[in-house]
């Protein structure tokens, strides 16, 4: 049950910072002066960039650990 937890946590915290970064990434652009579907089209690609970026991390020290 513990590790459950653990994994939940974590996901949850990689989704927050993903979810910031995002919406720092189109508040950037919107600031740059993009139009809205263009900053948050950088914001939906920061987004995905960060999850993909945290699976790939994950992975690699998954194969570390074990």
């Amino acid at each position: 049950m513990t590790r459950l937890v653990v994994v939940l946590l974590v996901t949850a915290l990689v989704i927050m910072f993903a979810l910031l970064a995002a919406a720092a990434a189109g508040l950037l652009a919107r600031l740059d002066g993009a139009t809205y579907p263009a900053a948050l089209m950088r914001a939906a690609t920061t987004f995905a960039a960060a999850l993909t970026l945290a699976a790939a991390l994950t992975g690699a020290l998954a194969q570390i650990v074990s």
